[in-house]
């Protein structure tokens, strides 16, 4: 299963962002290990949007990383600094070099 996550904070706030994304990161490496790929992006034209790949073994690893409680943790931190909702897309992969 593969997502890919867009999201756009307000101007002057992505050093906030960005911090609380890495919070993130650190949480999915030593507590997921369904969570294959968690990959942070940041769009070079503008740099209030990160976009983030990622990669699970399975529904259930999906559904418990969105579940966790630091998932919880990094959204309540996001709201007020959110320039609108996040895009969460879902792909299903066909072929690819790995």
């Amino acid at each position: 299963m593969n997502v890919v996550a867009r999201i756009k904070v307000k101007a002057g706030t992505e050093d906030e962002a960005e911090a609380a994304f890495r919070k993130q990161i650190d949480y999915v490496t030593r507590e997921e290990p369904g969570t294959l790929e968690y990959v942070m992006h940041r769009l070079k034209k503008d740099p209030t949007v990160f976009l983030f790949y990622e990669r699970y073994a399975d529904a259930a690893a999906f559904d418990k990383h969105g579940k966790s409680p630091a998932m919880q943790e990094l959204f309540g931190k996001l709201q007020p600094i959110l320039a609108g909702p996040p895009v969460i897309e879902i792909f299903e992969e066909l072929a690819g070099k790995r």
